[in-house]
């Protein structure tokens, strides 16, 4: 079974709203690891790896509890050879 990245950057009222620590909730629901952090611009960088099917639940599960303060999210998925993290969790802040 091949592993697969999901990037995504959230955009609109994502900070200061407990938006990290909901996704990290919600990534305790299903086989996924990965991690979620701020961004400078006022951004949530998500990265997250597992199978394909679980990821869709997954981002699915974040657009149903998320969505009021989600403008814009870019996404971008890949194949990976070998898993970057072994949980999911919440990291320091991205300058970009």
């Amino acid at each position: 079974m091949s592993i697969q990245r999901l990037s995504v950057r959230f955009e609109g009222r994502v900070q200061g709203v407990g938006f990290r620590m909901s996704v990290a909730e919600i990534a305790g629901n299903f086989a996924v690891t990965g991690r979620v952090r701020n961004v400078m611009d006022g951004s949530v960088d998500l990265q997250a790896e597992g199978s394909e099917d679980e990821l869709l639940r997954f981002r699915a599960a974040i657009g149903q509890r998320l969505d009021r303060f989600i403008v814009d999210a870019h996404e971008r998925w890949r194949t990976v050879e070998q898993p970057a993290w072994g949980e999911f969790g919440i990291e320091h802040d991205l300058e970009r």
